[in-house]
């Protein structure tokens, strides 16, 4: 995900920082700025010992503490689906970007193939412990849901592709087989880009 951040950013904010790996990254590239918000209280106290500023519990709790317009790249790297209301976050967290700020994402395809065979063929919906189907996701995202999700909530699409795409030849055929309407259950996740409209 690091190739969607832009390069002239100089204030990061990483929801679901982890322990602040993602962040030291643009730290020691470019001297950015970093903050991070992360729900597990262990991985944030590493993290605080490398970012600016680090945020402890759930990003809800954290939006108003940040500062208006302040942000040249948000970033949220597998958390949107494991929040409740991704929606009040995303709408919130526009008004925390510059004027040429952006928001990345990174989103898991509900459509991926292996999951997309699960359910399908073997009529299959068995939560796991990491993956898709983790049992602490509560939305799920398709190729098309993620842009129309951004649309709605006012945001401007830049990019929006499969990343991560499985080595299986699988999906290729499947995809062939129904003439090129599956291409997206190649991709474990979707790379979004956007920015308030």
């Amino acid at each position: 995900m690091v190739q969607y951040v832009p390069e002239d950013a100089k204030r990061i904010l990483e929801i679901g920082c982890g322990e602040g790996n993602f962040g030291v990254y643009f730290k020691e590239k470019s001297g950015a700025e970093v903050w991070g918000i992360e729900y597990d209280a262990a991985h944030a106290q590493v993290a605080r010992t490398k970012l600016d500023r680090v945020f402890a519990g759930d990003v809800a709790a954290f939006l108003s503490e940040l500062p208006p317009r302040y942000f040249d790249a948000i970033v949220c790297n597998d958390v949107l689906e494991h929040l409740t209301d991704p929606y009040s976050v995303l709408l919130q967290l526009k008004s925390k970007l510059t004027a040429n700020g952006q928001l990345i994402s990174s989103l898991p395809n509900i459509r991926f193939f292996r999951t997309f065979f699960d359910f399908v063929f073997h009529k299959n919906w068995e939560y796991t412990d990491n993956g898709i189907m983790d049992k602490t996701h509560y939305r799920f995202f398709t190729i098309k849901s993620i842009p129309a999700m951004y649309e709605r909530l006012g945001y401007e699409v830049l990019l929006h592709q499969g990343i991560n795409p499985s080595k299986s030849i699988r999906p290729v055929l499947f995809n062939w087989l129904m003439l090129g309407r599956f291409s997206d259950i190649r991709y474990l996740q979707f790379a979004t880009v956007v920015r308030p409209k």
